[in-house]
């Protein structure tokens, strides 16, 4: 189990990336639109992986638990993107 020191890290990296995305859409001049949508998805990807990781405690279960969990993920991700087709 992770220790007291762990937990403050994450949190303060949790912080930045959050700052992260206020930063994409503030500064308009140097981010176009396009690319703060695909900055923030990135970063919630990051932070949803240090979530599920540290405070889930995902990180310390066995590897199948996470090939299982990805798969689970990935077949989501084609139902999202096959009912974004058949709404069109």
């Amino acid at each position: 189990m992770a220790g007291l020191r762990t937990y403050a890290l994450i949190y303060v990296a949790l912080l930045v990336l959050a700052t992260g995305k206020f930063v994409f859409f503030e500064f308009d001049e140097i981010f176009t639109y396009q690319m703060a949508v695909g900055g923030t998805i990135v970063l919630a990807i990051i932070k949803s992986s240090l979530i599920a990781g540290y405070f889930q405690h995902l990180i310390e279960e066995p590897r199948s638990i996470t090939y299982l969990m990805a798969t689970a993920l990935f077949m989501v991700l084609l139902l999202t993107i096959a009912a974004g087709y058949s709404i069109q």
